[in-house]
């Protein structure tokens, strides 16, 4: 009987200290049992706009579009995320040859590599925006 109740205390121990273990920064326990908060990675430096478009237009526009005076706006650190943002303006050929006009794109750069692209939308601060040509 004393070796039943010996175990179940044990067990119990075991279990209440392994739950400390999963305690998170907050939690009213000592320090030394607290999960360490996760480390923020620094700000990325701004990008260089222009080189990148200019290595990676591929990416942002369609070959078969013939970009054509192509103007890139400053970059902007993204609302959500440690990325930036940066609008690109550029005279394009629709599939058939006939001319698109300016059309305007997101692109979302991180890690100095364009990652994501998309057609600028009217809350979209493109239009305000000043560019230079590349």
């Amino acid at each position: 009987m004393l070796r039943i109740i010996s175990h179940a205390a044990l067990l119990g121990g075991a279990l209440g200290l392994g739950a400390c273990g999963f305690a998170d920064s907050r939690a009213p326990v000592p320090e030394f049992m607290r999960m360490k908060e996760a480390e923020q990675p620094p700000p990325e430096a701004p990008p260089d706009v222009k080189r990148l478009v200019r290595e990676q237009i591929d990416v942002v526009f369609l070959a078969t579009s013939y970009p054509r005076e192509v103007h890139v706006a400053p970059p902007r650190r993204e609302v959500r995320g440690t990325g930036w943002t940066a609008c690109v303006r550029a005279q394009l050929t629709s599939a058939t040859g006939t001319p698109l006009g300016a059309q305007t794109y997101v692109v979302t750069i991180s890690g100095g590599k364009i990652v994501d692209r998309r057609r600028a939308e009217e809350d979209d601060i493109c239009r305000t925006e000043s560019y230079e040509r590349i």
